[in-house]
């Protein structure tokens, strides 16, 4: 099991740890739900060090992003991001991640699902004619989130770089906590606002950045997140978690991710999206929530009011902000309208649950 650069602090800090993508992770600390709450409220640190990024560069580099990606590449100019899908020649997702353009027409940074960084990299080599520099960073990189609603005026003491005004999906770069070449990114899994931060590890960096970031929060309770709030977190946004809820099976159209998907370019299973789109696909991934007491949990299937099997349930929690239950699932598309009446299977009962809009509320 691989480490991160932050293990020993999260030891430190009595955090419950358990393997996650191969890697010794936080999963809480003062528990999920205060934590989920510190986040929404206030803000949190989560270690994140474990995604992986990928640079490329060359001449080639944006022809190749948009021949992988399902995204336009091409809108993005220098300190803009986007959120984008590989997409396999099925018209399944080989993962969902970020383009971040670091130098127009030359230089960007993909970042990946830590599960999948060996997948990536050779999915996107295979794509390579040759004339695109590739480099996986993902060892050296250190990724800290930094999120919820005060999280960038707490930053905002440790650097000259304006990331009170960042706009969503913006970055900058420069010297954080007395360390160079810090990415700062408005970027996150959490619905809350703040940032992510990206930087090498080397002369202690890692230590210093997370104590600085301990120091400028501490009047304000700043707390340590782990990965088990994170997925909460998400899930009350309708986020999707790769290997839960999409994956080499599924179709961005029928997840949800159409509007990550432009055919005005092309990219790898096109036709099969575009035909997708043409005739409507047969089954959606949609929220719910409980009606009946219950929580849904990953692979229970979904029923209708007869009891046939429409779908399964990708990812379900009891939501801490909200005070009830609620669930991702792929039902059939004439279930999937606000509104409609489906049933979760819970070992040998059939409970009550009704299609809503996400994010929840």
């Amino acid at each position: 099991m691989k480490n991160t650069p932050f293990t020993h602090k999260h030891q430190q800090l009595g955090a419950k740890m358990a393997p996650f993508a191969g890697y010794n992770m936080p999963i809480s600390y003062s528990g999920i739900n205060d934590e989920h709450q510190a986040v929404r409220t206030n803000a949190g640190v989560f270690d994140v060090s474990h995604m992986g990024e990928f640079i490329l560069k060359g001449p080639g580099a944006l022809d190749l992003i948009q021949r992988v990606t399902t995204n336009d590449a091409s809108k993005l100019t220098a300190g803009k991001a986007q959120y984008s899908a590989l997409t396999n020649n099925e018209g399944g997702i080989v993962d969902d991640l970020i383009v971040y353009c670091i130098e127009e027409n030359k230089v960007y940074m993909l970042v990946v699902n830590a599960s999948n960084i060996e997948k990536d990299w050779n999915w996107i080599s295979q794509h390579n004619t040759g004339n695109v520099e590739m480099h996986n960073i993902s060892d050296k990189t250190c990724l800290l989130a930094i999120q919820g609603p005060n999280a960038t005026r707490i930053l905002q003491s440790l650097t000259e770089m304006d990331i009170l005004n960042l706009k969503y999906y913006t970055f900058v770069k420069g010297k954080f906590a007395g360390v160079d070449n810090v990415l700062v990114s408005a970027t996150g899994y959490t619905g809350s606002g703040g940032v992510e931060i990206y930087f090498e590890d080397s002369d202690g960096a890692a230590d210093k950045i997370w104590d600085a970031i301990f120091e400028a929060g501490k009047a304000s309770g700043i707390k340590p997140i782990g990965l088990g709030a994170r997925d909460t977190l998400r899930l009350e946004m309708g986020y999707c978690l790769y290997g839960n809820d999409i994956d080499d099976t599924t179709s961005p159209l029928e997840a949800g991710l159409g509007w990550i998907t432009k055919f005005t370019k092309d990219f790898t299973a096109r036709p099969i999206l575009e035909q997708q789109k043409a005739s409507g696909v047969s089954r959606k991934l949609v929220g719910f929530e409980m009606i009946d007491r219950g929580i849904p949990r990953h692979d229970y299937e979904i029923k209708d009011a007869e009891g046939n099997t429409i779908g399964k349930v990708t990812s379900g929690t009891q939501s801490p902000s909200l005070g009830k239950a609620i669930g991702l699932g792929y039902v059939a598309t004439s279930h999937a309208a606000i509104d409609s009446e489906i049933f979760v299977a819970v070992r040998d009962k059939q409970l009550k649950a009704k299609v809503v809009k996400i994010p929840f509320q």
